[in-house]
């Protein structure tokens, strides 16, 4: 089949199931070993497919228990994935409870070229066009570049610690977040950023777009060392502007990041 490769970003999947261990206990030892190996082959080969992230988590609370996230260029390969994955244990093990389809995006509330070389000569009181200016939005590009490149195609962290929930703008009338001019949008975007700015080292981020594949307009990924950190980065985030009147929110997903035997041990099929 013809590839689906977007014009930019990356396709992602989030998909959470739960265990059938009633059908799971009645298995012989061999069926259980030879279903078990199915499923390691089947995540190690996709984690081997070019350009491919799999991550695999036990999930906290009897929402889901096993947790995948899948960040793949082709849609095709992310259906295909994901039906191998819901068969992985075979036909009768694996149930899914909740899936959310999203793609990485690039945001549109960034810095601009010419606001940059602008704040540049202001603040730094450097003239446009001369050399030390000139260096000064070279390393600007750079920064942006580099910021560009992991927004549309993020390397995902191995902190032990993920939280994905799916978010929209509200469209209430007297609080709808599009009804804004784009300046007021951008003013409270950059204020939330400057929050989440603040847990720098203790919590990655990641944001996808859903417009149109999902039931919400945004995913929400964050990864931490610790939970508390997840715990207080949602709850600063609550206080400002841009959630306090503009933030909805789906449910909340915790899974701790495992692969390999302590996976399977964790999810009590070893």
């Amino acid at each position: 089949m013809s590839p689906i490769i977007p014009q930019e970003g990356w396709i992602v999947q989030h998909l959470f199931y739960n265990l059938d261990h009633g059908f799971w206990a009645a298995l012989t030892p061999e069926e259980k070993a030879e279903r078990t190996t199915r499923l390691a082959e089947t995540l190690q080969r996709i984690r081997s497919h070019p350009k491919t992230q799999l991550l695999s988590f036990s999930m906290v609370s009897p929402k889901a228990d096993l947790g995948i996230m899948l960040l793949t260029p082709d849609l095709q390969d992310a259906n295909r994935f994901e039906k191998e994955l819901t068969l992985a244990l075979g036909p009768e093990m694996l149930n899914p409870t909740y899936s959310y389809l999203s793609m990485t995006e690039w945001t549109e509330y960034s810095e601009k070229e010419e606001e940059a070389s602008e704040r540049i000569a202001r603040t730094e009181n450097l003239e446009a066009g001369s050399e030390a200016h000139a260096k000064r939005m070279a390393e600007w590009k750079g920064h942006m570049d580099k910021y560009f490149n992991d927004r549309l195609y993020p390397n995902m962290p191995d902190w032990q610690v993920m939280c994905f929930y799916p978010m929209s703008k509200r469209r209430n009338v007297g609080a709808n977040w599009y009804a804004n001019d784009f300046a007021t949008r951008r003013e409270l975007m950059q204020g939330h950023a400057r929050t989440g700015r603040k847990y720098s080292g203790k919590v990655r981020q990641l944001i996808t777009g859903s417009t149109g594949l999902d039931s919400h307009e945004w995913g929400v990924t964050l990864f931490a060392h610790d939970v508390f950190q997840i715990k207080s980065i949602v709850y600063e985030m609550r206080w400002d502007e841009v959630t306090t009147q503009y933030g909805e929110f789906g449910d909340f997903y915790i899974g701790i990041q495992l692969n390999g035997d302590e996976l399977l041990q964790r999810l009590q099929l070893a």
